[in-house]
This record gives structure tokens, sequence and C-alpha cells, in this order.
């Protein structure tokens, strides 16, 4: 089962591992509070150099398909990856 973290539900954490994965021009033009910018393809092939399995991930990326699909593969890995439902536009029109 994937797991998945509303915007509002984000808003509500106290100080979020939050992973954007959309590409350096879109994070560097805007992005959540605090989230941090690690690639889609750094995190599929070293992401034990990013993550560890004791901690939460909130992993965004623009509408939260890419994201989702990661999550489930970071998930069977063991890693504690939550998707951020609708991704970096929810946020902008809930955040």
């Amino acid at each position: 089962m994937i797991l998945n973290i509303s915007v509002t539900d984000l808003l509500k954490l106290n100080n979020p591992n939050i992973i954007d994965i959309r590409s350096i021009e879109n994070y560097n033009s805007n992005h959540i509070p605090g989230a941090k910018n690690i690639s889609y393809n750094d995190l599929i092939i070293k992401p034990d150099k990013y993550l560890n399995k004791t901690d939460n991930y909130y992993i965004y990326c623009k509408q939260g398909q890419t994201s989702k699909g990661l999550c489930q593969i970071l998930q069977r890995q063991g890693y504690r990856a939550y998707n951020v439902i609708g991704g970096y536009e929810a946020w902008i029109l809930n955040g």
C-alpha cells in the first residue's frame, strides 16, 4: 500500500524531511519551504546515500505521479517515503 500525505497534513508536521524531485531549475524557481532537491535518478540509483530507514520522507514532484511511483519503489526497499498528493501544484493551491 502506498503511503500518501496531503498538503494539509504536511503543513501540520514539525520539521518534516521534504524532498523535491523536480529539476534543479524548477526547484530554484520555487519550492516548498525547507525542501531539499534530490533528483529522481539519484534516489533510484543510490537511495542509501540520501535516506535512512528510520526517518520519514515526504517526496513531491510537479503533480504527484512521478513521486508516487518513486515512493512505491523506495517503500519496497524499506524506506518510509510518503508521496505528497498532488505534488507542488497542490502546495501552490493549498500552501
